[in-house]
């Protein structure tokens, strides 16, 4: 059964089980301040899960392209991926723990055909805010589960949030308790990895395909848990890991979506994968993180030392590196002499082959450029390699963490101090965003009530900016902190100081009325026709959501257009009324055609 029969088949079970099959979200998200990329099938899904009707009902299925970071470090064994798709089911305050686990199981026993006997489950095993998860344990067991193979797990490893474990989550974070599905190998277990086997068990007997999450609390301010006003059941299952197991194969990459650029690489190396354990991890991360950079790049992302194109130069880098050890040259030799074209259009990523070509011949230049520094440590007696060192390379040089490891360590075997190292680049970033002067898309700092009140804000500026000084105002980027609002838009000069009166008081003028913001989901073409500003389209999936701020909701003012109607993503409030009084307080020119603002809100 191939991958695209496979997610197919899971759409169709959960539409006959009336669900609604809904569009996934982009893999790069506008004005979602948690994370650089759609993490989870849930993600954008948020809103909904806390309580706000979704317009196409309560129950969802949809199959959702996913990046997560996290799991960067795990690639090379036979299951962990960057990039991956994870087919999900949702109840948003609908069905719960029953009827979820039932279809789970229906799933992958009758659809799919795996024997029963081979799945084993876990649930959790309780706090003391959240109780042991007795309920899903029984149900499991009345499913046909033997109690010998349902395993009950804390914290660290049967709670779902986007951010970990309860106390790892910020405020407004939602999570909860879960229960995950393994099928088991039945290959002898590793002593290496613990004396007992067991599904979470590392030893590569057990394979996770999917996860049952019970999301029902919200993290508060003060730390502690509270119900959401409904209970919601979303399903993540990793469809390459599914796939894997449908085809018998503990190896995800050996499916289908991988084989083609694995026969590729054995070609151009004549190494046949699974030749020895190195060879092997060297296929894995580069198929992997190439199938996540052409995903990336095809977003619109491009390589660079900031955000998204941050970790599309690193997967680049990580994988060219990681290719060069398997040619058995030294990379300053392989950088000269090869490229990625083969491989990158074995991914479908013909499109975006010419812009890794143009970073292949940039990592060159650097390289070469660093090379006499990196010798010199790579050659001299002492082992060790400071945190300053490393990151003068990195500094200096632009040589990145994972090219330092391939070099230094793996083919030098030297130790790098990778505690200071950590310390210095995480106070260059800092300083990065405090000194930068940059467009940003959507930069919320959270998503807590100040800043949703100025992301508000943001929408009535940009009406007004255009309604006083003309339609050529478009959004160039914002950024938004618990106390202030930043905001770029094109204009070719400074606000005089009437200008920025009239801007104030149309503004405000609107939030003395507590105009409610409202929002409808429809498709981009229709929110372009009903006239919605839109100025990051290539970001927005099929699907978006439109938010009006209308003056004739009241009496008075009956009759008149929208205020504002915008494309977003990003959190509101339900009355303007809630913002007080918005003040510009300062602004500054910031590039050619291109003026920011800074604003407050309050009384």
């Amino acid at each position: 059964m191939t991958t695209d029969e496979i997610r197919e088949r899971y759409l169709k079970f959960f539409e006959g089980k009336g669900h609604v099959r809904i569009e996934p979200a982009p893999l790069v998200l506008e004005n979602d301040p948690t994370t650089l990329f759609t993490s989870a099938g849930m993600q954008p899904l948020i809103p909904y899960l806390k309580g706000e009707p979704h317009p196409k009902g309560k129950r969802l299925v949809d199959s959702q392209l996913s990046l997560r970071l996290q799991d960067i470090e795990e690639v090379g064994d036979n299951r962990h991926t960057t990039y991956f798709e994870m087919l999900g089911n949702w109840s948003l305050g609908d069905y719960f723990k029953k009827e979820q686990l039932e279809w789970c199981l229906e799933f992958f026993t009758k659809e799919l055909g795996l024997p029963k006997e081979k799945l084993w489950v876990s649930v959790f095993e309780g706090t003391k805010e959240v109780s042991k998860d007795e309920e899903s344990a029984s149900r499991w067991k009345e499913l046909g589960i033997p109690e010998d193979r349902i395993f009950f797990y804390g914290v660290d490893k049967n709670w779902w949030s986007r951010s970990g474990e309860p106390d790892k989550m910020p405020a407004g974070e939602i999570g909860g308790p879960d229960s995950e599905t393994f099928f088991d190998f039945g290959t002898p277990h590793n002593p290496k990895y613990g004396k007992e086997c067991h599904p979470n068990c590392q030893c590569g007997r057990f394979l996770e395909i999917g996860n049952s999450v019970f999301i029902q609390y919200q993290k508060n301010k003060d730390g502690t848990l509270s119900e959401l006003p409904q209970k919601n059941v979303d399903f993540g299952g990793g469809l390459e890991r599914i796939s894997a197991v449908v085809d018998g194969l503990s190896d995800v990459f050996l499916i289908d979506v991988y084989t083609p650029v694995i026969k590729v690489l054995e070609k151009e190396t004549g190494i046949k994968y699974g030749s020895s354990d190195g060879n092997t991890t060297s296929f894995r991360i580069i198929a992997d993180h190439l199938r996540a950079a052409v995903a990336i790049a095809s977003e619109g992302v491009e390589p660079s030392n900031r955000g998204q194109g941050y970790i599309l130069r690193r997967l680049l880098r990580k994988a060219i590196v990681r290719y060069s050890r398997l040619t058995d040259k030294e990379i300053k030799d392989f950088l000269k002499s090869n490229s990625l074209d083969t491989i990158v259009e074995a991914l479908g990523g013909a499109k975006v082959k010419e812009l890794f070509q143009a970073e292949w011949d940039k990592f060159e230049r650097t390289f070469c450029t660093a090379y006499p520094a990196i010798m010199k440590l790579a050659t001299r007696e002492n082992n060790i390699v400071s945190g300053e060192e490393a990151f003068e390379l990195f500094e200096s040089h632009g040589l990145l963490p994972d090219v330092q490891k391939e070099v230094l360590e793996t083919r030098f075997g030297k130790r790098i101090d990778w505690d200071k190292f950590k310390e210095l680049f995480e106070k260059h970033q800092e300083q990065s965003r405090t000194a930068s002067a940059g467009m940003f898309k959507g930069g919320l700092a959270d998503t807590s009530e100040e800043v949703t009140k100025l992301h508000t804000a943001t929408h009535l500026l940009h009406a007004a900016l255009r309604k006083v000084l003309g339609e050529h105002v478009s959004q160039k980027g914002s950024n938004i902190t618990a106390e202030r609002l930043r905001f770029d838009f094109s204009h070719p000069q400074k606000l005089t100081e009437e200008e920025i009166k009239k801007v104030e008081d149309l503004v405000n003028e609107q939030i003395k009325e507590d105009l409610p913001v409202s929002f409808e989901t429809m498709s981009l073409d229709e929110a372009i026709k009903k006239g919605a500003l839109h100025f990051f389209g290539e970001k927005y999936g099929k699907e978006v959501k439109v938010y009006t701020i209308d003056p004739s909701t009241r009496p008075a003012r009956s009759g008149l257009a929208p205020f504002s109607r915008e494309v977003c993503g990003g959190p509101h409030v339900s009355h303007i009324g809630e913002l007080g009084r918005v003040r510009i307080i300062k602004q500054e020119k910031v590039g050619a055609g291109i003026v920011r603002i800074y604003a407050t809100t309050g009384k």
